[in-house]
């Protein structure tokens, strides 16, 4: 049985239990049975090894009333563990129907799950040849039902969604279940919307924002099968779908897709894995691919399906970099001349106009005049960003969540109202442009403004039906919106997250201003997006004006590829935190020490993470680098449990990291 709880000691989590009960025991079904001095909730998995004593056995507890895990299902589950390295129970709680269902109560069990009618789908809409072609080949590897990995390729525009709707009416015509991943909950609204219009029925939801008896009927729909399509977002991937027939992942390049708290899993590549554990085909769709998914695409592993121009009437839109050393903003403002004269004859033309900064609030960082002291969270190693644009000012640390009102007198000089705001954030941008545009009717898209799905669907409802002038703010209007009178984009600061070491800063930089500059022009009237940029030589900023994304990727790969970085080598991190530095320090040292001597596995640090305290915790960072070819997983789990951490000392395993910080 694989149990709920985490099994030290036993890597593949798999446990001996007696059945007592008269019934055969089914594959999956889901069961209780003590473990040490609790009970929970596992799966039954299948006969056990004998190499228990038969006196040692505990019998289950009880079987429960649910639908047994399907087959592909927990292969995917054990494979994801391993791969991972993240214990294989809580990928089974992921997969667990919520408590309420659990506990089988009168009323729940007279609830029936919803039904989605597939009988009568309706023909698709009308494709370009490029479309149809690309429709045609999705269509045939969902009948063959094989494993496969395609990437739909296609300018922001060109209807890649339409090209996927083919996929996935090939499935549910065949009686097969859909899955279909979103970065954020925020473009599940116009989704459901588009899928009505052309099918006739909503699909069921799957996020974190989705009520308790909402996600009991889907879970139970799903398992029985009566429930076809389902659109969600990464969690969504452990639902445990009895008949699972094309899994969709859109804006694939996404970084929302991995998940860094908790439990550490990227969503595409364990969709991938759910793919090939149900042998099924996978569409991942991006204008921007992940250079690691290119990589698979030029070495034979991946397909690649083409949209090379945008559907309809749209022409891509002009790119156009403001040197912010030749055209700087007036003194404390953000907005340069040209940016203001572009947003000025937008509203003119009664057009919508949108900027974008990727920072939250009013101001990164306030600082004390008389001593230059920076306001920083007491319990991270991180400045306090101002806000402005709530109830009451406020400063916020982003990290950990911490708040407090401003001070007055500085905590380091004790001067008195000496303190002045650096830098601008959204807010600080919003209010420019209100002084400058009033009659301009704006909102602010930022996960402080719009933070529940209710508060965005209506943002992006006011976009679409033209009761906006101008939107303002983060990465959040960067995901597949589509803004039909949208025709200006200005970047407030292109060059924010190029500095630094991080590894994926210039592939995600031209990925996010890439899809942010798609949102303009997008139907008959002609587009254009402004960059301001104090580096317009920069090569992000270069491509992005000639609109050459292979030339960035070519550039980016040879770079990865001459610095030994993936996608050519494989990175895992391991983060080592602690209330005590001391002991953080000494356990990353050991950690260190017992590290395997392996041919093209190598070791980097430990060192101080780069942000070293976070939630009053100090950390240090293991980097190990390994050629490709390696078993990575196997090592690290062989290393690792030769090493005996103490309790109060934390160890995050990121196979694949992302986020370097």
């Amino acid at each position: 049985m694989l149990p709920l709880a985490h099994p030290a000691g036993n890597p593949d989590g798999l446990w001996d239990y007696a059945w007592p009960f008269e019934s055969f025991p089914q594959p999956g079904q889901l069961v209780r049975a003590p473990f040490g001095r609790r009970e929970v909730t596992g799966f039954v998995c299948g006969e056990g090894t004998g190499d228990v004593p038969e006196d040692k056995i505990r019998p289950i507890t009880s079987p429960l009333d649910t639908p047994p895990l399907p087959d592909a299902h927990r292969r995917f589950l054990l494979r994801a563990a391993q791969y991972t390295l993240q214990p294989a129970g809580a990928f089974l709680k992921m997969s667990l129907p919520p408590d309420s269902a659990l506990r089988a109560n009168a009323r729940t069990k007279k609830e029936s799950p919803p039904i989605q009618d597939v009988s009568h789908l309706p023909p698709l809409a009308k494709l370009s040849p490029s479309q149809s072609d690309a429709a045609m080949a999705l269509t045939t590897s969902v009948a063959e039902q094989t494993f496969s990995v395609t990437v739909l390729d296609g300018v922001t525009g060109s209807g890649k969604t339409e090209v996927y709707f083919a996929a996935i009416r090939e499935a549910l015509s065949r009686g097969l279940q859909a899955l279909v991943l979103l970065p954020e909950i925020a473009l599940a609204t116009q989704w459901h919307a588009r899928f009505a219009e052309r099918f006739g029925f909503v699909p069921a939801t799957w996020h974190s924002s989705v009520s308790e008896r909402e996600r009991r009927l889907t879970w139970k729909g799903v398992a029985t099968g009566s429930l076809k399509l389902v659109v969600g977002a990464r969690s969504a991937l452990f639902l445990p779908f009895q008949n699972l027939g094309v899994i969709v992942v859109d804006e694939e390049h996404e970084p929302s897709y991995k998940q860094e708290e908790g439990i550490i899993y990227h969503a595409r590549d364990l969709a991938v894995l759910r793919a090939h554990a149900g042998e099924i085909p996978i569409v991942l769709a991006s204008a921007t691919p992940s250079l690691e998914t290119v990589a698979n695409i030029r070495s034979g592993r991946y397909r690649a399906l083409h949209l090379p121009t945008r559907h309809g009437h749209a022409n891509p839109p002009v790119i156009q970099a403001i040197d912010l050393k030749a055209t700087p903003p007036p003194k404390q403002s953000w907005l340069s001349p040209p940016l203001r004269e572009a947003l000025a004859q937008t509203f003119t033309q009664s057009q919508q106009a949108m900027l974008f900064l990727n920072r939250r609030g009013y101001a990164p960082l306030m600082l004390c005049r008389a001593c230059g002291h920076r306001l920083a969270c007491p319990d991270c190693d991180s400045t306090l960003v101002y806000h402005a644009a709530r109830k009451h000012e406020s400063l916020h640390c982003h990290h950990c969540g911490y708040h407090a009102p401003p001070p007055t007198l500085c905590p380091e000089c004790g001067a008195e109202d000496q303190f002045t705001l650096c830098g601008p954030g959204v807010e600080r941008v919003a209010e420019e442009a209100a002084s400058l545009f009033p009659q301009a009717r704006m909102a602010l898209m930022t996960s402080d403004h719009a933070a529940d799905p209710a508060t965005l669907a209506d943002m992006v409802r006011r976009m679409e039906k033209g009761e906006l002038d101008l939107l303002i703010g983060t990465q959040m209007m960067a995901k597949g919106h589509h803004f039909p009178r949208l025709t200006l984009v200005g970047v407030v600061d292109a060059d924010l997250g190029l500095q630094g070491g991080d590894l994926r800063a210039s592939e995600r930089i031209f990925q996010m201003l890439f899809q942010v500059a798609g949102r303009a022009g997008r139907e008959d009237l002609p587009g254009k997006v402004l960059l301001q940029t104090h580096t317009p030589e920069h090569p992000v900023m270069q491509a992005l004006v000639e609109q050459n994304r292979d030339r960035f990727m070519d550039l980016e790969l040879a770079f990865r590829k001459h610095s030994g970085m993936p996608p050519y080598t494989r990175l895992a991190s391991l983060l080592v935190t602690s209330l005590s530095e001391e002991e953080a320090h000494r356990t990353a040292m050991l950690l260190a020490k017992k590290a395997p001597q392996i041919t093209d596995f190598q070791v980097l640090g430990p060192s101080p993470a780069p942000i070293r305290i976070l939630r009053k915790r100090h950390r240090y960072r293991l980097l190990i680098k390994a050629e490709k070819t390696l078993p990575l997983s196997k090592i690290l789990r062989d290393w690792l449990t030769s090493v005996t951490i103490p309790s109060s000392v934390r160890l995050k395993v990121d196979i694949d990291p992302y986020n370097f910080l």
